[in-house]
Order: structure tokens, then sequence, then C-alpha cells
């Protein structure tokens, strides 16, 4: 069950909007995630994969098997009536996955980021009694590991295959990649 209805807004942070995706919001998303870490639109912000990997990062049915999950949402985040971030939580037991985390290349790093993990992680925690919030990133990505360290999550040294021959998930530029599961724990205070 979705944290909110699809038409129900959640309060201002910051300037910030968070509401419930709807199937209407998939095209607005597909390009919101693109442009966050494909093509050279994404080499504005530093959460950018084009180094690693060339096509595509998600397509249409993806994104809407994530709005239309029925034990997940995607939030949408919007300043000033302009979607500037997303992400994807996903009940699973105890535990929430946390995906799709995307923030527009000319908002990061002005905190926007910080926003929307403390918001998934409150819905995850406090509305679904979530006791981890466990997510997936390429291992390669050093910077980004980091980032989600000093908030918080842990490496598992779980790894994961990258999907090579899947182009749905883009076109590798080097032989080596793979996942890390990584975990925060949402019991902590």
């Amino acid at each position: 069950m979705p944290a909110t209805t699809p038409d129900t807004a959640r309060p201002e942070t910051d300037g910030l909007v968070f509401r419930t995706a709807t199937v209407a919001d998939v095209p607005a998303l597909l390009a919101l995630v693109e442009s966050a870490y494909r093509g050279d639109a994404s080499r504005a912000g530093w959460t950018t994969e084009a180094d690693l990997l060339d096509g595509q990062r998600t397509d249409v049915e993806g994104v809407t098997a994530a709005v239309t999950h029925p034990d997940g949402v995607v939030l949408l985040v919007e300043r000033a009536g302009e979607l500037v971030a997303c992400c994807q939580l996903e009940r699973r037991g105890r535990t929430a996955y946390f995906g799709m985390f995307s923030v527009s290349p000319g908002q990061q790093g002005g905190g926007v980021g910080r926003a929307v993990l403390s918001e998934a992680a409150r819905i995850a925690g406090q509305e679904w009694g979530a006791v981890e919030l466990e997510m997936t990133v390429i291992e390669q990505r050093a910077d980004l590991i980091a980032w989600y360290e000093r908030r918080g999550f842990h490496r598992t040294g779980i790894h994961s295959p990258f999907p090579y021959g899947d182009e749905r998930f883009g076109i590798p530029r080097r032989p080596d990649l793979r996942f890390e599961k990584l975990v925060k724990d949402l019991t902590e205070r």
C-alpha cells in the first residue's frame, strides 16, 4: 500500500513538495532519471554514470512497474512546480528497498538528495515499520558509496552481477561492473 494516495501532496520541506507518482508522471520520471545518470546532460551533476555506461538507465516499462507496484511507492519531489528529484521505495518484509533515486543535475549538491533520503527513511521506518533500508550501488561508484555511508548506510560486501547483455540497463564501458548491497539501520536514532 502506498504511503499516500496518488493525489495527496506531502508537506513542504525547504521549498520541496513530496507527492506520490502516478502513471501520468512516467514520462517526466524517465526524463529525470536519464538526465541524472546518462549522457552529456548528466555531467552537469556529480551522480553521472556516463563514464561507466552508455545507453539508457531505465525504460518506460521499468518506471511504470515501480509506479504501479502494489507494495511500493515512487516519490516525486517538486520545487516551485518543477520535478527536481524522485525515489522508489518497495516493501520487502521488514526491509524497504530504496532505488531509482535521482536528482536533477542542476539541483545536485544543494541538499535535495539529503531531503529525499530522509523522507524515504521516514516513510519506510515510521509508516511501514521497516527496520532496514537497502539498496544496490555500482561498486565502482566510490564517491556515491561514500555519500551514502555519510548518511548512515554501510557496505555489506554482498555483490550481484551487472546485467551484461541487457541493454535496458545500459551498455557497459568496462567489463568489471557489479553491484554492492548497502544497508541503513532504521532503528538507530
